[in-house]
């Protein structure tokens, strides 16, 4: 059975035991603890917290998960993957145990002829909390399944809360025996390979209190109501009913791992067992391959672009892992174009949106990639200079710092660094490496138990959310009067604000936009008698509340006090023309680089606006100017802007284009700017009409990450300010070059030219210079043990200039006998040394790069380099001429000791 048609099945189902049943959510989640959604109920958190009532009584759904925390152990075996699809049904304060284990064990066992999974009732076990008495009693009642199959454990396994405060209970979950070649009999108490956990169903009865570990906390009381929370695990199932050994041998992971395999001309799984982990490290690889692959492709599908920390940077790492697995596997050429259509082909069957969306998805995709190979490329160029420094210094082995630098700073694989140090006979301090790799671990725990501590403060905003929804008047209204139903300080709540304080303030009634989709919170006031309060953040920190952060300039302000909530008229009118102007450059875009060119992310305030879009190479400069064209064509037209509510479903159906990484509701606003020219789903605030957004100028078009591009621009009085700024240098310009506008170019462009002859001329004597002082430096050469040695400063000399001078009179004194020269310049601020020596003289064991070490150490700084050219540098000038002699003695030394052990 297709892992397609076991979703269809599940779904189906549960529909027909009344469920809701609810599209699976983006991966991407307004949850700050979280940098993607790890779990089928995340979505549903806010209705078993009690932060939101849920909408139905019971709800279905199958959402799409990402879990990266164990990503170093992806492949090697059969549990560890990053992206997963979580079958799920929930009750909300509907049925319980009963219907829940009813359900379960009906869906698992009736046949596939009836339309469920056709499972083996005698291949079946079931676990239950230790103290779980009645879960045991249904289990024994409800279903075929006999009392020796059903084990009792305790919290760890068996007893669920989210790791705060908040909704838990005991769990019952659901194992498949897979046969003895999978592992030792006696239930998943014994082997958790052979007895395959395939279901879990989550009881939610209590309310817990302080939550210390996983089995560690204290029990408040029960709920008021109780709910169920379910998880099946598709990939698990699908291995399962495919008859495959583990996940990624199911329909719509082992096509990408079997077109990796043909590239690289391996053979999965000949010398593999039953389970990953008896697999050979060909097999790891092209397992990660796989894994990852698929795992990106649903990343970008829902907004994630590659970056340098958070999600993005959970993203590069996968797509580079996926990169550097077939390198390891010996394929050198670029990969994903061959490996992401035949993943998308696979997914495409459940999620038709990546069919639709592959072209912007490619873009990112492949262009990390070739980012990757010229990391690669760069690593490579310091991993030598690496080797080349142990190896001058008598060491065998490479340092973990070295080896950390360039995995975290350059992107550079540790197996990699390992791989290409052992092909020159060094091994690498693995264990330095590890130690740097946890510390850098603890400090990302550290800021996530941050983070998760700021999420308990939430409970301030879930005691006034209670008090009822915030009467939000954002889109009709300036002003409006309300009453002052919560003040906090210092995430207290607090009677009352004094003068000179700040805090936050929540009315029952505003007008005031909280930030959101890209737009900036409004400014304003909000007073009441003897009160006057300057708003400078409005946010929503829960659904359906608008916290306002205010410096009291005149109070005190106290709870129940009536208030007015007053917008700044002129930052709406100004935030509104931002806004639309951003939709407004969304469509030109599209209209002229085409409709892949998708919206990733925006911002926008008071006459400023940027929009990052996904694309793979800068604009031309035509290109800029016909988008800028377009755009301002749009507001010329003076199109009609509105703006509607409606269902999701209604608004993809009308092509309303959503913004990547927003989390969009049942009920959606779509704005449209000319109709289906610009029709996009949006909180925002926007103007009536096009005209009124008035003048709109690009400022700016750059690179923000791989595969996404910037633009920039101003709208309104910004970009009016902006055009007359440019006017102003222009006619300066033309004031001093003493030419008229339009022939500015023309003028700038020959003055240009002169002067870089002028460069040239002087570059070209500058050059006569340096060799006419080389052949003079040929005459102060003296004898150090029978070698013709040359020790001069160059006052004045760049490191360029001295490098060459070294160069040419190390020529001009040529291979008779053996010559070593070492000249110091100060020209660049630092002093700077390099010595080269002929064949003659490194026969002899006079090394350069060990001369160049000496010297700038008596410099205050490092250095190194080969045999017959080395440089190095510091920062005393003061020691030039004491840095010519330690070469000189160290020369001295280098030839005597050679000639006394060859005796």
């Amino acid at each position: 059975m297709e892992t397609a048609e076991i979703r269809r099945r599940w779904l189906t189902f549960f529909e027909a035991k009344g469920h809701t049943v609810v599209p699976s959510a983006p991966l991407i989640h307004d949850d700050p603890t979280l940098l993607f959604v790890n779990a089928g109920m995340v979505p549903f958190k806010p209705y078993f917290t009690g932060q939101e009532s849920a909408p139905w009584d019971r709800a279905t759904s199958v959402q799409k998960c990402v879990r990266t925390g164990d990503i170093d152990e992806v492949g090697k075996t059969s549990r560890h993957g990053t992206f997963f699809q979580m079958c799920g049904n929930f009750s909300f304060g509907d049925y319980f145990k009963a219907d829940a284990i009813r359900f379960a064990w009906e869906l698992l066992t009736t046949s596939q002829d009836h339309g469920g999974y056709g499972l083996d009732p005698e291949r079946l076990w079931a676990t239950v909390y230790r103290d779980d008495d009645e879960a045991e009693r249904l289990w024994l009642e409800l279903t075929d399944i006999p009392a020796e199959r059903i084990v009792r454990r305790g919290e760890k396994d068996n007893y669920w809360h989210m790791g705060v405060p908040g909704p838990g209970g005991p769990c019952s979950e659901i194992f498949y025996d897979r046969g003895p070649e999978y592992g030792r009999e006696g239930g998943p108490e014994v082997d958790e390979d052979r007895y395959m956990e395939v279901w879990n169903l989550v009881f939610m009865q209590f309310d817990l209190a302080a939550v210390r570990a996983k089995d560690d906390f204290d029990v408040a009381g029960p709920l008021p109501a109780q709910s169920v929370d379910t998880g099946l695990g598709l990939e698990r199932l699908a291995s399962i009913l495919q008859g495959v050994d583990n996940m990624y041998e199911i329909d719509e992971v082992y096509p990408v791992l079997e077109k990796a395999a043909e590239m690289t001309g391996k053979s999965y799984g000949a010398t593999s067992g039953h389970t990953a982990e008896d697999s050979d490290p060909d097999d790891v690889h092209l397992r990660v391959v796989a894994d990852h692959v698929r795992s990106s492709l649903m990343l970008i599908g829902d907004g994630v672009t590659p970056g340098n920390e958070g999600r993005g940077y959970v993203l590069r790492r996968m797509l580079r892992r996926a990169v550097r697995a077939m390198r390891l596997l010996g394929y050198d050429e670029p990969a994903l174009p061959h490996l992401l259509p035949v993943s998308v082909e696979r997914m495409r069957q459940s999620y038709p949106e990546l069919g639709t969306g592959f072209e912007r998805i490619a873009q990112i995709a492949y262009a990390e990639e070739e980012a990757f190979r010229r990391t690669l490329a760069q690593g490579t160029t310091i991993l030598d200079s690496a080797v080349e420094r142990t190896k001058s210094q008598g060491g065998d082995t490479l340092a973990g710092d070295q080896a950390f630098a360039l995995h975290d700073t350059y992107g550079f694989p540790i197996d990699l660094t390992l791989e290409m140090a052992a092909e020159q006979g060094l091994s690498v301090d693995r264990e330095g490496f590890v130690r740097l790799m946890d510390e850098q671990r603890q400090r990302a725990k550290a800021d996530a138990r941050a983070k998760k501590g700021g999420h308990v403060g939430s409970e301030v905003w879930k005691e006034l959310r209670a008090l009822g929804e915030t009467d939000w008047r954002a889109y009709t209204e300036l002003s409006t009067s309300g009453r002052v139903v919560g003040l906090v300080r210092d995430g207290e709540l607090v009677e009352e604000l004094e003068p000179g304080q700040s805090g936050q303030l929540v009315l029952d009634r505003t007008s005031f936009y909280a930030e959101s989709g890209g737009q900036i919170a409004d400014s304003g006031v909000i007073v009441a008698d003897g009160s006057r309060l300057d708003v400078r953040d409005v946010q929503r920190p829960v659904k359906g509340l608008v916290v306002h952060t205010v410096d009291v300039a005149e109070g005190p302000i106290r709870l129940g006090a009536e208030a007015s909530a007053e917008v700044d008229p002129q930052w709406r009118v100004d935030a509104c023309q931002a806004h639309s102007g951003t939709h407004v450059v969304h469509a030109a875009l599209r209209q002229v680089l085409g409709p892949s060119a998708l919206q990733s992310g925006s911002y926008n305030k008071p006459g400023y606006l940027r929009l990052d879009f996904a694309w793979n190479q800068g604009l031309s400069a035509d290109a800029r100017a016909e988008i800028e064209h377009v755009a301002n064509l749009a507001v010329r037209d003076d199109l009609p802007v509105s703006a509607a509510w409606m269902s999701l479903p209604e608004a993809r159906e009308q092509g309303a284009l959503a913004l990547f990484g927003e989390t969009y509701g049942e009920e959606v606003r779509v704005v449209e700017i000319g109709g289906p020219w610009s029709r996009e789903l949006c909180g925002g605030t926007h103007v009536r009409h096009s005209s009124q957004i008035g003048a709109l100028t690009l400022t700016g078009e750059s690179s923000v990450g791989s595969g996404v591009r910037r633009l920039e621009a101003y709208v309104g009085m910004n970009a009016l300010g902006y055009l007359a700024t440019e006017r102003a240098l222009v006619a300066e310009l033309s004031s001093i070059v003493k030419a008229p506008a339009p022939e500015l170019p023309e003028k700038v462009g020959e003055m240009v030219a002169r002067l870089r002859d002028a460069e040239r001329e002087l570059e070209k004597l500058r050059r006569e210079q340096v060799a006419a002082s080389a052949g003079s430096l040929t005459d102060q050469a003296t004898d150090v043990s029978g070698v013709t040695f040359v020790g001069q400063h160059v006052a004045g000399g760049a490191g360029g200039d001295v490098r060459q001078m070294v160069l040419d009179t190390r020529g001009r004194l040529g291979e008779e006998r053996p010559v070593v020269v070492a000249l110091t310049g100060d020209g660049g601020g630092k002093p700077v040394i390099v010595v080269a020596t002929n064949e003659s003289a490194r026969a002899r064991g006079v090394k350069a790069g060990s001369l160049v070490r000496v010297a700038a150490q008596t410099l205050g700084g490092g250095g190194g380099g080969k045999d017959d050219l080395a440089q190095g540098g510091g920062s005393d000038a003061g020691q030039v001429q004491a840095a010519l002699s330690a070469v000189e003695r160290e020369l001295a030394s280098t030839v005597t000791g050679a000639t006394g052990s060859g005796s």
